[in-house]
């Protein structure tokens, strides 16, 4: 089976697994063999279990839609992260995250510095004024 799991960020992980178990707060835990019938499924917050011969990764995932057809399995997720334990991938995730909120404060303050400053402007020039 062949897994793809994205983000809007890019492709996260792109390969050949032997086994696959999907695990989601609100949809419970199941797992696709080789062959499995087709599902479609969500995952609030959760994570997909991959096993390659011995090697055993997990994806964190939030907000996703998990699809399996032909044994070709695609994830589309709004945030996703790979470790070698849930507790890893989820940590990393969440560190991403809280950086992620950071960034976008940062902007959101600067922009509102820059919309004041334009405004300011505007008043001065008496643009706008008929």
């Amino acid at each position: 089976m062949n897994i793809s799991v994205v983000t809007p960020d890019g492709e996260l992980y792109n390969e050949t697994v032997t086994s696959v178990i999907v695990s989601s707060h609100n949809n419970g835990d199941y797992e696709m063999w080789s062959d499995h019938l087709p599902i479609i499924s969500t995952i609030d917050t959760g994570y997909i279990k991959l096993t390659q011969e011995k090697l055993v990764y997990y994806v964190v995932v939030i907000n996703g839609v998990v699809e399996n057809h032909h044994n070709i399995i695609t994830c589309i997720a709004q945030d996703a992260f790979i470790g070698e334990s849930k507790e890893e991938a989820m940590k990393n995730l969440m560190e991403i995250r809280k950086n992620r909120i950071e960034d976008n404060r940062k902007r959101n303050i600067e922009l509102a510095k820059a919309e004041k400053e334009l405004l300011k402007q505007i008043k001065q020039t008496g643009a706008g004024n008929l």
